[in-house]
């Protein structure tokens, strides 16, 4: 609900009293989705990090202090979402009271309130007063596009302008806003003095829920919303392949228990400038020739439509195209093949865009799935799909493999040839539900996607965990590299990945970040995977054994002991409170065994301190314990599975921290002391 307008004048201190809510007097928990980098500089200095990373964000002047009381000019076109989430960031950091004014009552008194209060512009760019604030800083005219400004003025009241191009660019200058906040002494804040100009690369970013396996919970669901609304990620396709009634059941309504669960979910992703885009899977079982299986199909979007839905996707993927589900699809299009296939897909496809969705106000280009969606062959099914399918149709790719090693812009340009129109990635990256990925967290950043692709693609979605919370270490990446793919580095953002669901605390952001690097390792279908493990891990152990074979042993002792010492410590601290609860709870097995890996190398690392000292009694009983360790490890199991993989052992550093107590025993049974 909108507070009520208020006018401008005398008694104008007193109205805002008033007018605004006024929040509890004790100091005010800071937003914990607005990262902070860890190396917070002073006010005036360099910038905070902000993700995704602007198209361009400059020093404009001194930072501007916020006040506890603040007044927010906004007018009919102001985005509600936009002003909602910009009250919470506000009151998160100090402000204890928010008056309300429109732009005719805020010129009427052009010096402000006169009791130094905080005015903030909220609306269109185009508007004659935040036009005016932004000094010169143009809102790039491209859908979701934004501009920002905010600089102290020191001898008049400050202001902050905010200026979409439209309603979502509205929305993302206040999630960068949240970003440029920081700690200005005591319990007040400031906002970094800067000028912002950024839009999206990529029209369409965000995931697909698309894995085998549990799906999410619907309180994940709506939490995930939230998070995207934070990354602006604008689409979320809701495909769970184990939901019964996207797939075998198709045909079959939703109950009206899921039904309204599916309208909450809705409506949480508009609140967030979302597209929630709703998939039906009927490949396994559909009559494409058959009326009544059309009929069926486009009842089960019509009951989305009338939640609110406005987007729609017919995946075919993972389906038989060589056979047929019905007498009828041989009579209407042939023997069974590729090219009938295809013939078929698209009549249904062709169908659904012209006499669906053509036909309903607002709904957004059909989306599909090819049952050929990983490799760049051209074959029967891609050239009818390529000669015959409705342009207007967008189709989705994941590359030059279900799991690809890497995605190039050459590559992604055959594909669009192949398919006769820009494709839509389906990343399958962080998933985990294939046998490679057994026990695995994928934890790795976003990485091994070439810069440019924006210039090839109309969007990416990552396809992401079982796990979600988990997941959005790679989602948090996957959503920077589509709004600016050539500014994107993956490890400036994995840190920032990390900072946010630390809620920006300095101890749990790194011990997330050494719990990340032993959960490094991103398989493919093959044997090879695509991300290493351990990378930071790894160059200790090198490290430690340079200088061990160099002679320097105290030295390779203390510091691969103090790292060792931190992953030990990493789940206590992951569990201190900082974190997001969800992220532990997906983590909870992994973070079990990674206690008792990092105490298993202390006690080995120890061992080999007290050989090299000549105590091999304490150095064979250290070692003991060190294997008992890692025995207890072993035995821990994921448990309740949600992965199609079952239980199985997490995996923590495997292939480097296993393989190091494997090789430092070696070295203590050989007697590799210096005497």
């Amino acid at each position: 609900m909108r507070t009520s307008r208020i006018a401008w004048g005398a008694p104008l201190a007193a109205a805002i009293t008033a007018a605004a809510l006024v929040l509890s007097a004790s100091p005010p928990t800071p937003d914990p989705s607005s990262p902070r980098d860890l190396a917070a500089e002073p006010a005036g200095s360099a910038l905070p990090a902000v993700h995704p990373t602007p198209q361009s964000l400059t020093r404009a002047g001194a930072d501007v202090p916020l006040t506890r009381r603040a007044v927010l000019v906004t007018d009919a076109r102001t985005d509600p979402a936009a002003e909602a989430r910009l009250r919470e960031i506000l009151r998160a950091h100090g402000v204890t009271s928010i008056a309300t004014a429109t732009p005719r009552q805020a010129t009427a008194a052009p010096h402000g309130p006169g009791d130094g209060s905080l005015t903030v512009l909220l609306g269109p760019a185009s508007r004659s007063d935040i036009a005016e604030a932004l000094d010169g800083t143009r809102a790039p005219e491209r859908a979701e596009g934004y501009a920002l400004s905010a600089r102290s003025q020191r001898q008049a009241a400050d202001v902050i302008a905010l200026g979409g191009h439209d309603t979502a660019g509205q929305f993302y200058a206040v999630q960068t806003l949240r970003q440029l906040l920081r700690p200005a002494g005591g319990h007040r804040w400031s906002v970094a003095g800067v000028r912002a100009a950024d839009h999206p690369a990529m029209p369409l970013r965000g995931t697909i829920e698309g894995f085998y396996g549990q799906p999410w919970t619907h309180q994940e669901r709506l939490d995930q919303m939230d998070f995207y609304g934070d990354v602006k990620a604008n689409t979320y396709i809701y495909a769970p392949k184990d939901d019964p009634y996207h797939r075998g059941k198709w045909r079959e309504p939703y109950p009206a228990d899921k039904l309204k669960e599916l309208g909450e979910l809705v409506g949480r992703a508009a609140a967030n400038h979302v597209r929630f885009t709703f998939a039906v899977s009927p490949g396994e079982s559909i009559c494409y020739s058959d009326p009544a299986d059309r009929d069926a199909l486009k009842a089960k979007l019509q009951a989305l439509y009338d939640l609110g839905t406005r987007a729609f996707s017919l995946p075919l993927d993972d389906i038989s195209y060589t056979r047929w589900n019905c007498d009828g699809d041989q009579a209407a299009y042939g023997a069974p093949g590729r090219a009938a296939a295809a013939a078929a897909q698209v009549d249904l496809l062709n169908d659904i865009q012209r006499n669906f969705i053509a036909g309903h106000e607002g709904a957004q280009p059909l989306q599909t799935v090819p049952t050929e969606y990983g490799d760049l062959t051209d074959t029967a099914y891609k050239q009818t799909i390529r000669a015959t399918l409705d342009p207007a149709v967008v189709m989705m790719w994941t590359g030059t493999d279900v799991v690809p090693p890497s995605i190039t812009g050459a590559q992604a340009e055959a594909a669009s040839a192949l398919f006769g129109r820009k494709v839509f990635v389906w990343d399958n990256y962080p998933v985990n539900d294939y046998f490679n990925t057994s026990g695995r967290l994928l934890l790795a950043p976003y990485d091994k996607r070439e810069a440019g692709l924006s210039g090839h693609l109309s969007g990416i979605v990552a396809n992401p965990m079982n796990q979600p919370y988990a997941s959005k270490v790679a989602v948090f990446g996957a959503a920077a590299f589509a709004w600016n793919d050539h500014a994107y580095q993956a490890a400036t953002n994995w840190h920032g990945a990390m900072s946010y669901l630390a809620g920006g605390d300095r101890a749990a952001t790194e011990a997330l970040l050494v719990f990340g690097d032993l959960q490094h390792l991103a398989p493919t279908f093959g044997s090879t995977p695509w991300q290493n493990q351990a990378p930071r891990l790894t160059a200790r152990v090198q490290e430690f054994w340079a200088d061990w074979d160099g002679g320097d042993r105290d030295r390779a002792v203390r510091e691969l002991r103090g790292y060792a010492r931190g992953i030990q410590q990493a789940p206590a601290v992951i569990r201190g409170g900082a974190v997001q609860q969800g992220f532990v709870t997906d983590a909870d097995d992994w973070l079990d065994a990674t206690a008792l890996w990092g105490e298993a190398t202390v006690k080995m690392l120890d061992a080999l301190a007290a050989g090299n000292a000549g105590d091999e009694e304490r150095a064979g009983s250290l070692a003991a314990e060190s294997r008992g360790l890692q025995d207890r490890a072993r035995t821990i199991r994921t448990a309740p599975a949600r992965n199609t993989w079952g239980e199985a052992q997490p995996k923590v550093g495997d292939g480097v921290l296993d393989a190091f107590l494997t090789q430092a025993e070696a070295r203590l049974a050989g007697g590799d002391f210096v005497r």
